[in-house]
């Protein structure tokens, strides 16, 4: 009797798709499509990137076997389907979701998850090392490397294929070229090379050949057959500089042609040493709003129609601007005035809100690529130049580019304004991209001033500060999501440097806080009050220079001292005012609150704040505990 259900309700592992044939496995991936449209717009999350691998994942799952071999996604938000087909598909409404699964790779989480991923082009890196530990241990798994175009951007994808190539191991990289990013070339010859290159005869005799010639060792014949076949490719195909760096290069072809997926991916599985198969997909395929928009449908909330794609219209009051829109705005604000201010993102320009630069001053934006290293020196080269360079990196993505920030700026004493954006918990994207560390990893740099603003007019106040009355390197932190702090004064002020302002006077423990958790000591003071404790609150601001002069003072008369930040435990504000108190006289307790010593976990702001103890409850809860606390 024939089974009627749907092919993806059949099935319960990835090596159930093998006995499937081409127009089953289109069939498979068309369900899952339709499947991940319905999801999104329930729950949420990345989209468009999915559905455009939606052909290539099925096909992977079809030739390789991911129990054995590796397959690994880079940066990881395409790989939605390929958690349906691996065990997961029932636990997809959980995703991202506090408790529930990630939204990306995560080698605990599946044993069909070869490598954890978030961050861009680490995938190259990632296959060529589990290749190498291959070969040592005598080995014969597959190694499978899924990079987009947008991420071969990133330097650290070509390090690794000029390694790769030299170590010549077996090692598939997949450019899923979604943005013609690397233009195609057309026509029916080149139909044709892409025939040849991918048949098993071809490439059995190809390597039949070049073994005689090594036999015979006719270097002649051999560099000639080597300029012959150089020759063409290079004619004919984009692909010659990956094969300059010794990989061989197939396509490029259709990415959502299953059979020639299929078909491709087969003769993959049988060649040795490093290669990479072009396929060229539609961001988006299968929805059309976003195929016409991939940008604004990279990720989303859900709560969108499933054929139209018109999400549902909010109601009730307006949420207060971003923190990214008031940067935004702000900047655009002071370069319409001033023409020496310039703006740089890494591959981020609507997540910054830097698009509003773009469009206000063109020639004064750059847009460098997933190169954070790149962009900080960039705007060095700008700084010496005279301009007033503004980087706008998240948290979690401006770790990579330490060794510029420190070796190319700060070592110079450069004027770079760093807006880092994302600092602090970020929600359902988890650890790989929280920016639990950057209050931490810079307060070491010499000459680097720190703010973090506690509201939208802070903010602006800030980074009309950094611009103009600081000299020298300046990072303002600030987090994702919505700002308060009521409306926005026409004019900037400036803030006095190192400099931080006492929110309330009160006459029990004070309490030291900055940036995002300004806000949550003023919640967590009403609740104390309730329990008969009036602390003071202090926003620092600063947190290099710190002012050390307001917390003498305070501290010479205070109970307790509590610092309190969205960053990790470790080495921000309360190591920094744990250090200057060490020499004081007056020993007065001290607590430090802050994001834990281990990597958070994914789900709501409002979990990861209960989770972490950083919501005015946890917040309050932990100083009256310290509080009360007999003293020993």
């Amino acid at each position: 009797m024939n089974d009627t259900r749907p092919i993806l309700d059949r099935i319960n592992s990835p090596r159930d798709l093998k006995k499937l044939t081409t127009k089953q496995l289109q069939q498979l991936a068309d369900e899952c499509r339709q499947e991940l449209i319905e999801l999104i717009a329930l729950n949420g999350g990345h989209f468009a990137s999915s559905l455009g691998v939606t052909e290539l994942t099925v096909a992977l799952h079809h030739v390789y076997d991911t129990e054995e071999d590796r397959i690994v996604w880079d940066v990881g938000h395409q790989a939605y389907i390929h958690k349906m087909l691996t065990g997961r598909r029932n636990m997809m409404q959980t995703n991202r979701k506090y408790g529930g699964i990630a939204g990306f790779p995560k080698i605990h989480e599946s044993p069909h998850d070869a490598f954890g991923t978030g961050h861009a082009s680490t995938s190259i890196s990632a296959a060529a090392g589990m290749a190498a530990g291959r070969d040592l241990k005598g080995g014969k798994e597959k190694m499978v490397a899924v990079i987009g175009d947008g991420s071969m951007t990133g330097g650290m994808a070509f390090e690794a294929m000029n390694h790769l190539g030299d170590l010549k191991s077996d090692v598939l990289v997949i450019l899923n070229d979604n943005q013609m990013a690397i233009s195609p070339s057309t026509g029916g010859l080149k139909n044709h090379l892409v025939d040849i290159t991918l048949n098993k005869t071809y490439n059995k005799a190809r390597r039949l050949l070049w073994n005689s010639m090594s036999l015979l060792n006719h270097e002649g014949a051999k560099n000639a057959l080597r300029r012959l076949e150089d020759g063409m490719k290079a004619a004919l195909t984009p692909g010659a500089f990956f094969e300059a760096l010794g990989l061989r290069y197939f396509g490029p072809i259709d990415g959502h042609d299953m059979g020639r997926l299929v078909r491709a991916l087969k003769e993959m599985h049988e060649l040795p040493n490093p290669k990479l198969l072009h396929v060229v997909t539609t961001k988006g395929k299968g929805f059309l709003p976003a195929e016409e928009n991939q940008s604004s449908w990279h990720a989303h909330s859900g709560g969108f129609d499933t054929t139209t794609g018109v999400t549902a219209k909010k109601t009730g009051e307006p949420d207060p601007p971003k923190y990214q829109e008031v940067f935004g705005e702000a900047l655009v604000e002071m370069a319409l005035k001033d023409p020496t201010i310039t703006a740089i993102t890494a591959a981020m320009p609507s997540g910054t809100s830097l698009d509003l630069f773009q469009k206000a001053a063109p020639d004064r934006f750059y847009d460098v690529g997933i190169a954070e290293g790149h962009a900080v020196t960039f705007a060095a080269g700008l700084a010496v130049e005279g301009l007033k360079p503004v980087c706008a990196i998240y948290s979690t993505f401006l770790q990579r580019a330490l060794d510029q920030l420190i070796h190319d700026v700060a070592l110079q004493s450069l004027h770079v304004v760093f807006a880092i954006d994302r600092a602090g918990l970020v929600g359902e994207d988890g650890p790989t991209h929280h920016g639990a560390f950057d209050l931490s990893y810079l307060h070491a740099v010499p000459g680097l001033t720190i703010m973090a603003p506690s509201d939208a007019q802070e903010l602006r106040d800030m980074l009309h500060t950094a611009l103009y009355h600081i000299e020298g390197p300046v990072a303002i932190r600030y987090p994702r999501g919505s700002s308060g702090g009521g409306p926005l004064q026409k004019d900037f002020t400036r803030l006095d440097t190192g400099r931080g302002r006492i929110i309330r006077e009160g006459t029990g423990p004070v309490l030291f806080a900055i940036g995002s958790m300004v806000q949550a000591a003023v919640e967590a003071a009403a609740l104390l009050e309730a329990e008969g404790i009036k602390p003071d609150i202090i926003d620092m601001r600063f947190l290099k220079p710190l002012d050390t002069a307001l917390i003498d003072r305070l501290a010479a008369s205070a109970t307790h001292i509590v610092t309190i930040e969205e960053n990790s435990i470790l080495g921000g504000l309360g190591s920094a005012v744990s250090d200057h108190l060490a020499s004081s006289p007056k020993k007065t307790p001290l607590l430090k609150i802050g994001l834990p010593d281990r990597f958070v976990t994914h789900g709501s702001m409002r979990d990861l704040y209960r989770e972490t103890g950083l919501d005015a409850a946890g917040i309050a809860e932990k100083v009256k505990e310290f509080y009360r606390k007999p003293a020993h």
